[in-house]
């Protein structure tokens, strides 16, 4: 089969775009790389007129301003007040006008500022003291209700008696006791505490006549865990025909705080305090030592003393 060939002429419009592309060719100096060409057919995948996000922005380090130091001056804050309005004013504009004329004063330790803040620091000395005395005159006065001297004196003589007197309530308190309740002295193999506790333990039942049962928790474990006891030696109160129980103390005890601890016990158990007065002595039952007696005053103490007030 033969193939002919044929030449067509151009156009004058073709010719002159292949003039045009050859010259653009020559400037560019080289023939486009592989790469080039490829890179041309994606981004054609874009589109002509594609958008993209354009990257963040980074973000400046803020620079902190330097705080401008205000230029010293004399205050004149002070001057609008005299000794008896600062004698009567509230508390809270005293405390912030003193804070402000002893900040002038260090900024500005001019001879007046300091002044200032030396009378303004003596007006609180002395308010303080007026304070001070005047609180002094009211707890003397109305002593019956607000001193506690009266069942916990000072001194040296109320001090003895007040000391004879707790001694002698948990004395009857815990030989009184004895006869509806019992100590669980709990123990276990190779603890050497135990020992020493168990030596003073004969003491307290020599004095006291009480029934002291041990308990070996490695043996018994129910007990154990019954009364939740973990650590010996451990004495536990309990009372007869109750499930009422009081721990009383962990670890070794002398024998002048097991009496104190195990009295406190016994008067919880009987219902003869709580835990708002759980350290009160029978003796100060009303007292100013008692926290709750005064909810059962009824009318406030100073519409009651109202004739007497100044």
């Amino acid at each position: 089969m033969q193939m002919t060939f044929s030449i067509k002429p151009c156009r004058s419009g073709s010719l002159i775009m292949i003039c045009l592309l050859l010259i653009g060719h020559a400037a560019l100096g080289a023939e486009p790389s592989a790469a080039t060409g490829n890179r041309f057919y994606q981004d054609t995948k874009h589109g002509w007129f594609r958008y993209e996000d354009p990257p963040p922005e980074q973000k400046k380090p803020e620079t902190k301003k330097k705080p401008v130091a205000r230029p010293p001056r004399e205050d004149a804050s002070l001057d609008q007040y005299s000794i008896n309005d600062l004698w009567n004013m509230y508390p809270d504009d005293f405390q912030e006008l003193l804070n402000h004329v002893q900040k002038n004063a260090v900024q500005s330790p001019t001879e007046r500022n300091i002044l200032k803040y030396l009378v303004i620091q003596d007006v609180a000395r002395r308010k303080a003291l007026a304070y001070t005395n005047a609180t002094m005159y009211v707890t003397q006065k109305y002593g019956d209700l607000l001193n506690v001297g009266q069942v916990y004196p000072m001194a040296g003589p109320g001090v003895t008696a007040r000391v004879e007197m707790q001694k002698k309530e948990i004395l009857q308190t815990i030989s009184r006791a004895g006869t509806d309740h019992a100590l669980l002295f709990f123990v276990k193999p190779g603890c050497g505490f135990c020992a020493k506790q168990a030596t003073i333990l004969r003491y307290f039942v020599k004095k006291y006549h009480w029934q002291v049962k041990t308990v070996n928790i490695s043996r018994n474990t129910s007990a154990a865990a019954r009364f939740n006891i973990t650590m010996t030696p451990t004495l536990l109160l309990i009372k007869r025909g109750g499930e009422t129980y009081m721990p009383v103390s962990v670890g070794v005890i002398a024998l002048s705080e097991l009496e104190r601890k195990l009295y406190r016990a016994i008067r919880h158990l009987q219902g003869n305090t709580r835990g708002n007065n759980f350290l009160m002595y029978d003796f100060q039952k009303g007292s100013a030592l008692d926290p709750t007696s005064i909810l059962n005053k009824g009318r406030q103490p100073w519409a009651i003393k109202r004739m007497h007030l100044q």
